[in-house]
């Protein structure tokens, strides 16, 4: 496991290379440190404690870990010892390794060969950029296999939750949640999380995909006079929301919540039209990128 350290003027940001996940960014400013991520307990926290990971080669779960594709069947097991599910791909848990560093510039890579897990042979790459005014996050999945299959990407940040917070992330549709954490069915979107407007995370459980996302959000934090906007390529047309609860994690206190920008939908291998799951034919490579910039926040 290798800790690299990333800065440029105010910005800074600690990134691990076990899961290439996000271990804290931050913004100086003259009251302190702002995180704007979840920082990490420790530099040898997992991705599940992290700031942020990766969703590589795609996102979320395949209903009964099977799909099929072009006449064959295709099947997977479990990555996760809590869940029946496989899991988020396997960028989350792999070891990355260092390709490219710099101050302000980190670039990772790691490959997967298919196993008992996974029918997915694939490459992977992230890129990090601290910019003068935020961050910029790219990853990139290349198709290693002998045959075409449907890939996807995305990202898992959690992002401090304050009292007062507030997300806008207009959408047009809503998935609803059924048993085994699975997409149900789109609907109109619930008023109580409707972010076409600013609006406070509900007192709930939410664990819902939002499809067309408009590829634009904007988190607010009234109390520290600051906001988040975070912007997506294109690609990313889809977004979950995740808000625990005590039930599901006995130590959540409401202090953080995940936006996620992603290129498809849960469970897309399974949907008409693979869920906007992107084919890549062997060699083909997808690459989608976000970016997130601070800013003060006045309310007008």
């Amino acid at each position: 496991m290798t800790i690299v350290d990333l800065s440029r003027k105010s910005l800074s940001a600690r990134i691990s290379t076990k899961g290439g996940i996000v271990l804290g960014f931050w913004w100086e400013r003259h009251q302190g440190r702002l995180p704007l991520l979840r920082q990490a307990p420790s530099d040898d926290a997992d991705a599940l404690a992290s700031g942020c990971y990766p969703l590589v080669p795609f996102g979320n779960r395949v209903r009964d870990n099977r799909f099929s594709f072009r006449g064959r069947d295709y099947h997977f097991q479990a990555n996760t010892d809590w869940d029946s599910h496989y899991l988020h791909g396997e960028g989350w848990q792999a070891d990355w390794a260092v390709e490219q560093q710099t101050a302000r510039l980190l670039e990772l890579s790691f490959q997967n060969a298919a196993n008992r897990i996974t029918p997915y042979n694939y490459a992977a790459t992230q890129r990090f950029v601290l910019q003068d005014d935020g961050i910029e996050l790219t990853l990139s999945v290349t198709n290693k296999g002998e045959r075409a299959l449907p890939f996807g990407l995305g990202w898992h940040p959690y992002f401090p939750m304050t009292p007062e917070t507030t997300l806008l992330a207009p959408a047009r549709k809503y998935w609803t949640e059924v048993d085994g954490w699975l997409p149900g069915e789109a609907t109109e979107i619930p008023a109580d999380v409707d972010f076409s407007d600013r609006r406070g995370l509900p007192y709930r459980w939410v664990n819902n995909g939002f499809e067309d996302w408009c590829g634009e959000a904007q988190i607010v934090w009234p109390e520290r006079q600051a906001q988040l906007s975070l912007t997506a390529d294109p690609l990313f047309r889809h977004a979950f929301v995740f808000v625990s609860d005590t039930d599901f994690d006995p130590a959540f206190q409401r202090d953080y919540f995940c936006f996620e920008p992603m290129s498809h939908l849960a469970d897309g291998h399974n949907m008409r039209g693979l869920g906007d799951l992107t084919v890549l034919e062997p060699g083909e490579t997808l690459t989608g990128s976000i970016h997130m910039k601070p800013s003060v926040w006045t309310d007008q």
